[in-house]
């Protein structure tokens, strides 16, 4: 189809710019060990996100996010790195503490925001964290993290999104 190979090279960088681009678009507030804070203009957010210890293709994270025009401040969000059926029970447990979140295949959030102001105070005072569940397809599983540089990420995102709103 190419009869120019460096043709084809230059429309693949044209098109994988095209693509990067809006990926490129967050502006990054800081990397603080593990975790890196970003806000985003469209919508108007600011987060605080981690990848688990133990890489995965499907792009599992942890964040705590800052939705200024919502009045929204400090949500959790965990993407597994595995769909479970909605209903299943999936435990974060920072240090000692446990939290039954809600999940929507292989999101999980906390209950309310009284259960995100706990985690965050936990977040703030452990050193590891994990996710664990029942995988749709039947295993167990645990997504862990590391929780150095959580706190300052998360005030990185609060500071980042002080003047939206």
């Amino acid at each position: 189809m190419w009869r120019y190979p460096m043709l084809r090279f230059v429309s693949l960088l044209c098109l994988t710019g095209l693509v990067a681009a809006p990926l490129a678009a967050k502006d990054s507030l800081g990397v603080y060990s593990n975790w890196a804070a970003f806000r985003d203009d469209t919508p108007a957010r600011c987060y605080a996100i981690a990848k688990p210890q133990r890489g995965s293709d499907n792009g599992p994270f942890a964040s705590i996010a800052n939705w200024p025009s919502a009045n929204i401040r400090g949500q959790l969000h965990i993407r597994l790195s595995r769909s479970v059926e909605d209903g299943t029970e999936v435990t974060l447990t920072i240090g000692d503490t446990r939290f039954d979140l809600v999940t929507n295949g292989r999101n999980a959030w906390a209950a309310d925001a009284r259960m995100d102001a706990a985690v965050v105070a936990a977040l703030r005072s452990a050193s590891r964290m994990s996710v664990s569940a029942r995988a749709a397809s039947g295993g167990r599983f645990s997504d862990r993290y590391d929780l150095s540089g959580a706190a300052t990420a998360i005030d990185a995102a609060v500071v980042g999104c002080a003047n939206i709103g």
